[in-house]
């Protein structure tokens, strides 16, 4: 493990100010990833910022009618809070599909959001990466790659983000706030995370020393006609090779609206607002959705032993969304 200086932040403005004296510093929450890449040799921070002090552990209904949740409210304290449960039981679902009880009491909203990819070659220091190493090549690519992406990849990576909970944020269309040297500023959640493109080694579009604050939901939960669909190798504790979070907003039985986003397929949750327009107005069938998934994976492209990720998502889409209209039961 590489030497590191720790300290503990009193104040939001004193994390900051701390972030920004160090260029390799890095902040520190539950740490359920970052000590594992720190064991690992792959995180390398001259200086860690602990963050437990600062008052973002709250959830907070805002004025809007939406739901302000704190950087370092924990997964569990977020999957039931009553709030969330009867608001937003999509957010609650895709976070209980995550990790372990153990996992989800220390994790926190802020650290979720800066999970780095379980790609086998970025945790191997002895293999090429280009994420953790700029320049040293992408071994997934002709690789071992059934767990990769086959959405937004580039010759540079094809990794995947590892996050669910980060999927029903996509499909919330949440806010993430964050302050940092310049200020306090707000991302849409469309525009937090990053495709890999020639810096693979950038997962999202904070700078140097932001940190995330809260995250914020706006008041449209659809919490009568939604689900979170995880297909994965094994029934718990394992990321998704593909997931689904859909929610609709009906009108008897036509759609008002849609959303629809993919985990497990790329380097960031995957959302077309395009393909969820092509259900607006149309009956909650299943021959309505099956052109949905068809706009959703358009350019998909697998790498050898992750090709059957393309069909696993085009079904994976139909179903979800049959089980957010009701159709068939939820899994």
């Amino acid at each position: 493990m590489n030497r590191f200086s720790y300290e503990r932040a009193d104040t939001i403005a004193g994390a900051v100010n701390a972030a920004s004296q160090t260029p390799s510093a890095q902040f520190i929450a539950g740490g359920t990833n970052l000590v594992d890449l720190l064991k690992a040799n792959v995180a390398r921070p001259e200086r860690l910022i602990g963050l437990s002090r600062l008052p973002l552990d709250t959830i907070e209904e805002t004025k809007e009618g939406g739901l302000r949740i704190g950087a370092l409210v924990t997964n569990a304290d977020t999957a039931y809070h009553p709030l969330v449960e009867r608001r937003y039981p999509l957010l609650a679902r895709a976070i209980l599909a995550g990790a372990s009880a153990q996992l989800r009491n220390m994790a926190t909203t802020g650290g979720n959001l800066l999970q780095r990819t379980r790609c086998y070659y970025f945790y191997d220091p002895g293999t090429p990466c280009n994420k953790r190493e700029p320049g040293s090549g992408c071994g997934a690519r002709e690789g071992i790659n059934r767990i990769h992406a086959i959405l937004g990849t580039s010759d540079k990576c094809i990794a995947t983000h590892p996050s669910d909970m980060c999927v029903a944020l996509a499909a919330l269309a949440a806010t993430v706030h964050v302050t940092g040297p310049r200020g306090e500023r707000t991302l849409a959640f469309a525009d937090f995370h990053r495709l890999p493109g020639d810096t693979p080694e950038r997962d999202s579009n904070l700078e140097p020393g932001e940190l995330i604050t809260a995250v914020e939901l706006p008041p449209q939960g659809f919490a009568s006609h939604h689900t979170y669909l995880k297909l994965r190798d094994r029934q718990s504790y394992a990321f998704a090779l593909v997931s689904v979070a859909a929610a609709l907003e009906l009108d008897g039985g036509t759609i008002r609206e849609a959303r629809i986003a993919l985990g497990g397929v790329a380097h960031k949750p995957w959302r077309v607002p395009s393909a969820e327009a092509l259900l607006q107005g149309k009956p909650a069938t299943r021959e309505s959705f099956q052109p949905v998934a068809d706009a959703l994976l358009q350019g998909a492209r697998g790498f050898d032993h992750n090709t059957f990720k393309i069909e696993l998502a085009r079904r994976a889409i139909v179903r979800a969304l049959s089980q957010a209209a009701g159709l068939e039961h939820s899994s």
